[in-house]
């Protein structure tokens, strides 16, 4: 049977400490605990000192004054008879040893004979009296208090954790909204639960979050005003120039039109498909399909190595969209991979991956956070034979996070490599 592997203790210590440095709750709690145990440690050593210092010699003398008025009540020579009734009585035990009388009420019990003068009588007789505690069980009622004073301090800290839970609890609100901010999903506020310092700080970040989502809806509203602004002019524009006579003279400066009017086309259109795909509501068309052989489709004649796992299940993807990811991470590769391009395929995990990798001079480090954003470029001059605008890659982050999946850009030395995760939907 298979038992789980257990972590060495070295490993789970330091995992304790590193979560008990990042937990700002359980250091709190701690911290209350420390100063309750501090404090209970003064206030009981400091009332022990009291007492030890003016109690026991104010309650020495009375003490004294008891221990000979039960001595007394024994009588001369003591009786044995009054020695039971007193044993019986109070929780004490009595041993006598006189000239004529050897006799103890506990004759299992060792007494000591140096204990303090004051619990140690001579009678008349001679006889020698010494008192001491009976069969009460003082271990056990010392056991008790101990326990109880224990379970009373667990329970005190498990309300000090459970005040302090619900006094961070704003933080945890705070984290989570921040994370679905960071995400751009700016539907669902952090909730304000109090009117303290942690209820105005949410406030100021809800604040913070809707001029931020306004922000980011008038610069999309905008782009998209362009877009479709600009549509109608550029097709007349290239609708002119096609009706150009094609003569010598003219046909110099005609196809270079037409070329930059299509790539402002492509442009145009690849701002609005990513509008649509980075809309909350994006809607797929969704078809059983075969990417391996989509990657065949849109790889034909790019010479591309292909390493396609036989087999593969049919998935439901959006042909048009996979398309366009394709594409665009095909011709990334082509214009930084220096001729050399490979595409991996492949089941991992229940779902698809895709791999385009280029064997160029790839990127540095301090970039691979920003090539799938929009309009970033590491090639700063931006110019045309060296790339876009800087809209494919962020296109196919679109297009995989559409399908559940996601897009991640890595490191392949040399070159760049560009993984899609794909999961069932």
């Amino acid at each position: 049977m298979f038992k789980p592997r257990r972590r060495p203790r070295s490993e789970r210590w330091c995992r304790a400490r590193h979560a008990f440095n990042h937990s700002l709750r359980w250091r709190l709690v701690t911290l209350f605990l420390l100063l309750a145990l501090a404090m209970s440690t003064v206030f009981v050593g400091g009332m022990q000192k009291a007492f030890s210092i003016g109690w026991r010699e104010a309650a020495r003398p009375l003490l004294a004054d008891y221990v000979d008025h039960l001595v007394a009540d024994l009588g001369s020579p003591p009786s044995v008879e009054r020695a039971q009734a007193l044993v019986q009585r109070l929780p004490l035990s009595v041993r006598i040893d006189g000239p004529q009388l050897h006799w103890s009420s506990h004759p299992d019990k060792h007494f000591d004979y140096g204990r303090p003068r004051w619990l140690t009588r001579t009678t008349a007789d001679g006889s020698q009296v010494v008192l001491g505690l009976g069969d009460m069980d003082w271990e056990q009622s010392r056991s008790g208090i101990v326990w109880s004073t224990l379970g009373i301090l667990l329970l005190l800290t498990g309300v000090a954790y459970g005040v302090v839970r619900r006094l961070l609890r704003p933080l945890d609100d705070i984290r989570l909204g921040s994370q679905r901010f960071g995400a751009g999903e700016f539907s669902q506020p952090i909730p304000v639960r109090r009117r303290d310092e942690l209820g105005d700080l949410a406030q100021q970040i809800n604040t913070m979050a809707h001029d931020i989502h306004q922000m980011l809806e008038a610069k999309r509203g905008l782009l998209l005003a362009i877009s479709h602004e600009l549509r109608s002019p550029l097709t007349r524009a290239r609708l002119n120039t096609e009706l150009l006579p094609e003569t010598a003279e003219l046909q110099a400066l005609r196809d270079p039109l037409l070329r930059d009017l299509q790539l402002m086309r492509d442009l145009i259109s690849d701002l609005l498909e990513s509008e649509r795909l980075a809309s909350p509501h994006a809607a797929l068309n969704l078809e059983v399909t075969d990417l391996a052989a989509l990657v065949r489709e849109m790889a034909e004649g790019t010479q591309a190595e292909l390493h396609l796992q036989p087999d593969l299940p049919l998935w439901p993807l959006d042909r048009v969209r996979m398309r366009l990811l394709l594409r665009n991470l095909l011709d990334n590769a082509r214009q930084h991979g220096q001729g050399r391009i490979e595409v991996h395929l492949q089941q991992v995990d229940g779902g698809l991956q895709l791999r385009v990798r280029d064997h160029g001079p790839g990127v540095p480090p301090a970039q691979w956070a920003q090539l799938a954003e929009p309009f970033y470029r590491a090639d700063a001059a931006r110019q045309r034979g060296t790339g876009g605008v800087g809209l494919g890659l962020y296109l196919c982050r679109l297009v995989a996070q559409a399908h559940g999946g996601r897009l991640l850009l890595q490191p392949a030395q040399p070159g760049l490599e560009a993984v899609v995760d794909l999961p069932m939907r």
